[in-house]
């Protein structure tokens, strides 16, 4: 550990205990998830519908993790792909770099699997045209589709380090049955990422169209999870840190 990397549980603390700073966080998220703030970001040319923090907490895990397969239920434009896929480049750039060897994109063994319910044809063009393509794998059907299960349970035999992110619908139901089928697939000391955790927190009016809310989201869905399975603990260090985050409590660590 680096003396940099020392210091943060210290910064840490005086974050938690810093009213004022933890008050201004949530009226920031409040405001920002009213106006559609993470509809800004783009990587690599494509939508990513993220907090420019959860992509950097994002990619501190993958270099932590250095994962052989993501799998991520919601694809949307498919920023989020596209940013795992260009982390999954970066590994093996810096692998081969270390080993002397040439780098050759085709013959990577690391993948992202994606898998949404409806994947509109002029995403799946754009994906299906990206520099990023090679390394990305795409089901269509419902996350929590039994056949769909099994196609994804079947993708990740073989592979040893996998990270999951659930950011498909937002309702307890389906979040804790997306759990259920697929966070055991987490390796061990990796993480199982939850978003939009942060509905629980927002104001009563902010999703007047949407089937989830207070009380029925992925906090919920999350706490409810965590009842039934202990292999998995909140690492409440990265929320703490990030403060900016729909991932509050989200990220689970498996821990065995």
């Amino acid at each position: 550990m680096t003396a940099f990397a020392a210091d943060i549980p210290a910064r840490l603390d005086m974050m938690r205990n810093h009213t004022g700073l933890q008050e201004s966080a949530l009226a920031f998220l409040r405001a920002s998830a009213h106006t559609q703030y993470s509809y800004n970001y783009h990587w690599m040319g494509r939508p990513i519908i993220q907090y420019p923090q959860d992509i950097v907490a994002m990619q501190e895990l993958i270099w932590q993790i250095k994962p052989d397969l993501i799998i991520e239920t919601g694809i949307a434009h498919g920023g989020s792909l596209i940013f795992s896929a260009s982390m999954l480049a970066q590994l093996d750039m810096h692998e081969a770099i270390e080993a002397g060897t040439t780098l050759d994109p085709a013959q990577s063994q690391r993948k992202v699997l994606g898998i949404d319910i409806d994947i509109r044809p002029h995403n799946r063009a754009a994906i299906e045209a990206h520099p990023m393509r090679s390394r990305i794998e795409m089901i269509q059907g419902s996350s929590i589709d039994g056949a769909v299960v099994q196609q994804v349970r079947e993708f990740a035999k073989g592979y040893k380090k996998v990270l999951i992110c659930l950011d498909s619908n937002h309702t307890h139901e389906h979040v804790l049955e997306e759990l259920r089928a697929y966070a055991d697939l987490t390796s061990v000391d990796s993480y199982c990422v939850v978003f939009d955790t942060l509905i629980e927190d927002m104001d009563d009016d902010t999703y007047p169209d949407r089937p989830w809310g207070k009380g029925d989201n992925p906090r919920t869905a999350v706490e409810a999870y965590l009842r039934e399975d202990d292999r998995f603990e909140i690492d409440a260090d990265i929320h703490d840190r990030l403060l900016i985050t729909v991932a509050r409590g989200g990220f689970l660590r498996r821990i065995r």
